[in-house]
């Protein structure tokens, strides 16, 4: 699995080819990422003043999802995207969850056009991105489930989720890892009891605390057995509302979204 990028390079070039083609481009065209996740691009010369994107991604957890598919913090952080060319249409386009329409003549005639269209790539990774980003934030909640703090199941990629679990005053992050090879499990248990003696640390007391173990932890008793099935255990992290602050929420966020990555790609 590749670093998960917050521009999508393939969205990213169909935008670019509008923006320097010398006049309109007429243009329907689907695109494909992750297996799941789609894009509908729409350009006319009839309506040459603007372009329309919409896209279906699946929700980082099915146990979070509202009537509409994205909740209101969601969708806010969607038009804070550029908001003077962006604007998010309704209805919605069938099928898809957000359609957006890009004003192309402010694009033009925009100073940074080429960092704006980066930022609408991004699309993808800041509803992601926002999602989990609403959950960490509710770290000093009470919400409880039958007397214990329900695990949710997150999935960005199909082949490894993680979960997270409020307590009071954390949320854990557990993740199950798993790899390919015997040499890969041998490598990446050495790595993950240096990850713990490292993390654990004074020198690293303000990083989340980390814990590594071959058996699942107690907090994910009931979850599916093909969840907790694994050849190289379950890293967790304990993350505290100091982790989740204005300057640091962002970079723990992006941390928990690329750690699968990060360990396979060391």
């Amino acid at each position: 699995m590749a670093c998960f990028q917050r521009a999508s390079p393939a969205l990213k070039e169909i935008l670019l080819k509008l923006y320097n083609a010398e006049k309109t481009m007429e243009i329907d065209h689907h695109l494909y990422e992750f297996g799941s996740v789609e894009y509908h691009i729409q350009s006319s010369p009839s309506d040459p003043q603007y372009a329309y994107l919409s896209i279906s991604t699946p929700l980082l957890s099915q146990g979070v999802m509202l009537s509409h598919g994205l909740s209101h913090f969601t969708i806010q952080m969607v038009k804070e995207i550029c908001s003077d060319v962006v604007e998010i249409i309704e209805p919605t386009k069938e099928g898809y969850q957000l359609t957006l329409r890009l004003d192309f003549a402010k694009i033009l005639n925009s100073k940074d056009s080429e960092k704006v269209i980066s930022e609408i790539s991004a699309l993808q990774a800041v509803i992601l991105s926002t999602q989990l980003k609403e959950m960490l934030l509710s770290v000093n909640t009470q919400d409880t489930y039958q007397g214990t703090y329900k695990p949710i199941k997150l999935v960005y990629h199909p082949r490894e989720p993680f979960f997270v679990i409020r307590q009071p005053k954390k949320i854990m992050a557990v993740f199950p890892m798993r790899f390919k090879d015997k040499s890969d499990v041998i490598i990446a248990t050495a790595f993950f009891q240096e990850l713990m003696d490292v993390g654990n640390s004074k020198e690293w007391s303000k990083a989340p605390p980390c814990c590594w173990s071959p058996i699942p932890p107690p907090e994910l008793t009931g979850e599916p057995f093909e969840d907790l099935s694994t050849n190289g255990g379950f890293v967790s992290f304990d993350i505290s509302s100091r982790h989740v602050d204005d300057k640091r929420v962002d970079k723990t966020v992006w941390s928990l979204l690329n750690f699968h990555a990060y360990v396979k790609f060391r």
